[in-house]
């Protein structure tokens, strides 16, 4: 496979992530607990709209079609911030397990417009490059954004008591089964 069609299946992987988060984004918003986070979700839903205009104008330059592929990973990393809005905390610990889910989609994003970049850049094409250098400045800053208002949530979510523990939940003990089995798999590797 060519370089250029490998950049093609990151990009529509890219694509599809960024049009997930368009529906995942208004729910942690709606679920988080600090309006300071609220307000960052709800800003950078606006942003992440921008960016599936910018990898539409990435494929119109390419003169390819952007759909095509659905991406596995944000799938996964979106259940995660549904589980976080599912679990029976309260508070700014509640708060915790959000920011937690929306860093680990930050970083994914990041990680992905960093492949695409490095091949757009090998393959020279600079006004590729140059919006989905602009996706990324957006995706730097909005984990910034949360890691800095996570910060003071962190150190209240530090000083509430800690909850009286419940019976799992059959997700929690599906979850827990399936964390045994990987350490299970991994043992004889490590």
């Amino acid at each position: 496979m060519a370089l250029k069609d490998v950049l093609l299946d990151e990009l529509r992987d890219m694509y599809s992530a960024e049009n997930q988060l368009v529906k995942a984004l208004p729910k942690l918003a709606k679920g988080a607990i600090n309006p300071k986070l609220k307000s960052l979700f709800t800003a950078h839903l606006a942003e992440t709209k921008g960016q599936v205009e910018r990898l539409k104008k990435v494929f119109s330059l390419l003169d390819k079609k952007a759909t095509g592929q659905h991406c596995n990973g944000m799938e996964g990393v979106i259940e995660e911030g549904k589980d976080a809005l599912e679990k029976d905390e309260e508070g700014a610990s509640f708060d915790c397990g959000i920011i937690g889910a929306a860093l680990r989609t930050e970083h994914y994003e990041i990680a992905g417009y960093e492949a695409c970049i490095s091949m757009a850049t090998i393959l020279k094409m600079p006004k590729v490059v140059s919006l989905l250098k602009a996706n990324l400045r957006e995706e730097l800053s909005a984990a910034k954004k949360v890691s800095a208002a996570a910060l003071p949530i962190m150190k209240q979510s530090a000083k509430e008591p800690e909850a009286p523990k419940k019976p799992k939940t059959g997700k929690e003990e599906y979850s827990e089964k399936k964390s045994k089995e990987d350490e299970s798999k991994a043992a004889a590797d490590l």
